[in-house]
């Protein structure tokens, strides 16, 4: 075995839901694995998404040697822009995930600048040290792979995200021979998804939603709504066959679920019958019981289509009362208020809501390995050391008990987070130091800006306590003060507004009247002594600190 160490690195992911990013290290080349984007929490005022912070690689540009890619969801994907305007290096994934992340470049105009590799189950790799196996495995959509990773101490394998599923929709089956010859070989780390090590027994097959579906389509005597992440393939293609089945139209609503169903068709993984497909704008020539309208915005986004037509607000989708509307996606923890919020819309509307309530025959199915999945591929793969990766501080504990129950299956099992660097070498593995990462906040309605920590502070701070603003006119001839009032905005009720504002003029007034000549002349020091003096007033009269913004006006 030759000397030298291997480092791995998560950059987000680990300890919190979305943000994948992992990088490995030898010597002088790094590789990164996935680059995704998480949804913000409520206390993210104004942000429309979060993504890794890339400094560590930054800080290393001249060793990054490519981004490899698992598979295409956002969480995996959806900071690759961000990645490639510090970091220009080649892209490797498959066909589809690649499909999906050329809208993306294009979007942010660096699709013309960027290297974009295809890759495919069984056909290796090479970049630097690191020999690359794509295997195939099942997740809720399609062209996933793990990757098996040769190094110069070992092969270690990163699942990505999957679930093994023996009947997928597409037939192309989850390569449980692969993991087999890994093992037999001798795998020195597995690094294994954690989502749904909570759930006991077996995921079900993507093909266990179809019962739901034929039951809905026999019964929906009106017009049909079906939501669904927009990269489900799987499901996607399942609603298509089922509206031709039952004579309805199919009409594609949003702009993702446009997107990712046009290049599901270009790659042939969904086939739709000439004359089936209208546009948006025909679904009111068509009989109610004629339409299947397949619409984006599954987890309630603001101004997604769904959200919009559940408050009558869509151009073209209007949902009436007898109209069936099917939620077929699980809920993202951090969006359920969003998503009832809708669906009580749908509701007042009278029309027959169905969504995912943990009834059998299920409207929706995870892409997400249970324990059971777990533990068959930890027999498989029989590391010398087991990593669990992708969820919360909980699920990790979780997964890392799980395998550490599996006597004979797991040398050791090892737990990391986000920013801890595992050490790989001739003598074992160890944690050995932190490199420094976070999130980066984007404001994506503003072309994309990166929203500063701080900007978040002051846009908490204004939503918690509102702002008082002190106003002063000075006579730029004489220096006197001509009029002074304070106006405030979300800080209390209008009485203790009033209040507290004739007060404060006493306040400023006094301030102004100690200040000197010399300090009156610098507008910037009356301003501090203003808000100075109010703080304390306020802060002592109310307990409460809004932001104070004095503004001096020349006249």
């Amino acid at each position: 075995m030759p000397s030298g160490k291997l480092q791995v690195i998560p950059l987000g992911g680990l300890g919190e839901f979305g943000m994948n990013c992992m990088a490995f290290r030898w010597a002088d080349d790094i590789i990164v694995i996935d680059c995704g984007l998480m949804f913000p929490e409520s206390e993210l005022l104004g942000v429309d998404i979060v993504v890794p912070d890339l400094k560590y690689l930054i800080e290393h540009r001249d060793k990054v040697k490519a981004l490899i890619l698992t598979h295409g969801h956002e969480d995996h994907i959806g900071g690759i822009p961000w990645f490639l305007s510090e970091l220009n290096v080649p892209v490797y994934g498959t066909e589809f995930t690649l499909a999906m992340v050329e809208g993306k470049l294009e979007e942010h105009g660096l699709l013309d600048d960027t290297e974009l590799n295809e890759i495919k189950p069984g056909e290796r790799f090479r970049i630097g040290p690191f020999t690359v196996n794509p295997i195939r495995v099942t997740h809720s959509l399609v062209d996933c792979v793990a990757l098996a990773i040769h190094t110069p101490i070992g092969v270690v394998i990163h699942t990505g995200d999957f679930k093994v599923d023996p009947t997928p929709t597409d037939n192309q089956l989850f390569d449980l021979h692969a993991f087999a010859e890994y093992g037999k070989e001798g795998v020195l780390a597995l690094f294994q998804d954690s989502t749904n090590v909570e759930r006991s027994g077996y995921t079900p097959s993507e093909r266990a939603v179809r019962t739901k579906f034929e039951e809905i389509f026999h019964r929906t005597k009106r017009r049909l709504f079906i939501s669904c992440f927009s990269s489900s393939t799987h499901r996607i293609k399942l609603a298509i066959e089922m509206a031709q089945q039952h004579h309805r139209k199919v009409a594609l609503v949003g702009r993702s679920m446009n997107d990712s169903t046009e290049i599901a068709l270009d790659l042939g993984y969904v086939d739709v019958p000439d004359g089936l497909l209208i546009h948006p704008g025909q679904i009111k020539d068509f009989p109610p019981e004629k339409v299947l309208v397949m619409i984006s915005g599954t987890q309630g986004e603001p101004m997604s289509a769904l959200s919009r037509a559940a408050v009558d607000n869509h151009k073209h989708a209007r949902i009436e009362a007898g109209d069936t509307v099917v939620l077929s996606s699980r809920i993202i923890p951090g969006n359920e208020k969003a998503i009832y919020r809708v669906i009580d819309h749908l509701f007042r509307r009278e029309a027959n809501v169905i969504y995912d309530d943990g009834s059998w025959p299920p409207i929706h199915v995870s892409g997400h390995a249970s324990q059971e999945e777990l533990r068959l591929i930890i027999n498989l793969v029989k590391p010398r050391y087991f990593i669990p990766i992708h969820g919360e501080y909980r699920q990790l504990r979780r997964h890392l008990e799980l395998a550490k129950s599996m006597h004979g299956a797991v040398g050791h099992a090892m737990m990391i987070e986000s920013g801890e660097i595992l050490e790989l070498d001739e003598l074992g593995a160890r944690k050995n130091g932190k490199v420094a990462v976070g999130r980066v906040c984007i404001d994506s309605g503003s072309m994309g800006d990166v929203v500063e920590d701080l900007v978040i502070k002051d846009r908490r701070h204004l939503s918690e306590d509102g702002i008082v603003l002190p106003i002063v006119a000075i006579n730029k001839l004489t220096g006197e003060i001509e009029s002074a009032e304070i106006v405030t905005r979300g800080f209390a009720s209008e009485a203790v507004a009033a209040d507290i504002t004739a007060q404060g003029h006493d306040v400023m007034a006094k301030t102004l009247r100690e200040s000197s000549s010399e300090e009156m002349r610098d507008y910037g020091v009356v301003k501090e002594k203003i808000r100075q003096d109010l703080k304390r007033f306020i802060v002592k009269s109310t307990a409460r600190r809004p932001m104070i913004l004095p503004v001096i006006l020349e006249i």
